[in-house]
């Protein structure tokens, strides 16, 4: 009997994920993922560096995701750049066409373990008053996540 080459599984948007915030990380941002927007939007990742600026990624895995995606636009007045970000050996043509905006948006190709930018991101600027919200309620949310892992009942507390 031959022995079979494993298939590798293909990387989910947990993966793209984890490697995006290890190079935001690098990169001076203070990532958090899964961040709820004023506009009942979510951002997959929403950061700020040191200088307050706020950078927003969109991750998608498929192309049918991609392709179908016509709220991306309404992330846009939430941060100062926006990238994608998409697994190793994603087709990346599409991000080239003017429905994705290439002159705004940067592009980022991740693994499990890492990722890179392909493409920079502009960086643009918000007004003060919606940054200063935004950044607000990305500091309580980060701290009351850690608050949970910490002391559950506490937070129970102070949501109630």
């Amino acid at each position: 009997m031959a022995s079979e080459t494993p298939i590798a599984a293909p990387l989910t948007a947990a993966d793209v994920l984890r490697g995006t915030c290890r190079w935001l990380v690098r990169a001076g941002v203070a990532p958090l993922a899964e961040v709820p927007l004023a506009n009942g939007r979510r951002a997959d990742i929403l950061g700020v560096d040191d200088a307050g600026r706020l950078t927003l990624v969109e991750i998608k895995v498929s192309l049918s995701d991609l392709r179908g995606d016509r709220k991306w636009p309404d992330y846009l007045d939430y941060c100062d750049r926006f990238f994608w970000a998409v697994p190793a050996g994603f087709p990346l043509a599409d991000f080239e066409t003017t429905g994705f905006a290439p002159a705004r948006t940067g592009l980022i190709v991740a693994d499990r373990f890492d990722a890179e930018p392909v493409r920079e991101a502009p960086w643009t600027q918000i007004a003060a008053a919606r940054r200063k919200a935004i950044t607000l309620s990305l500091a309580r949310r980060a701290a009351q996540r850690v608050l949970a892992i910490n002391d559950p009942e506490a937070l129970g507390a102070l949501l109630a």
